[in-house]
């Protein structure tokens, strides 16, 4: 399994590959979110699934701080540009509207939503995998009482 928060660290631009990884991560996890078949090999699989999809959404959490430092650091660097260059004849606020336009601020702002949407799916696959884990229990109850011919 590749360390993506170590390969972005070491080169933003591998964020790319790290979107489309989890992209295909998260289509193929929306199979495993389906409740259809044997009771059991969903109960005994699911602990697993849960681990590996709740660590992959820690790692997705992890890459999108380091891109919310990375962004903040851009910000400041480019703030402090403007006021030295300036010689404070611009307001802060008149600097920090400037600093907002700066084609690579935007960008950067344009990567972290773009990320923040796979954090986002995936934290939907975490609750749905929680509402499997319900659907399980409540299945095991109901055969636990006789109902032994239900199906799903």
């Amino acid at each position: 399994m590749i360390d993506w928060l170590y390969q972005v660290r070491q080169n933003i631009g591998k964020i790319v590959d790290a979107i489309d990884f989890y992209n295909d991560e998260i289509l193929s996890a929306k199979k495993e979110v389906s409740l259809k078949g044997s009771v059991e090999k969903h109960a005994s699989e699911l602990p697993g699934i849960v681990e590996t999809r709740f660590s992959q959404l820690q790692e997705i959490e992890s890459i999108l701080e380091f891109l919310n430092i990375e962004h903040r650091k851009m910000r400041s660097q480019k703030f402090k540009k403007f006021l030295e260059h300036y010689n404070k004849t611009l307001s802060s606020r008149d600097a920090e509207k400037y600093v907002d336009s700066e084609v690579d601020i935007v960008d950067m702002q344009h990567l972290i939503n773009e990320f923040a949407v796979v954090r986002n799916k995936m934290q939907g696959i975490i609750k749905a995998l929680d509402q499997k884990s319900y659907a399980i229990s409540n299945l095991i109850r109901l055969r636990v009482a006789g109902f032994d011919d239900m199906s799903i």
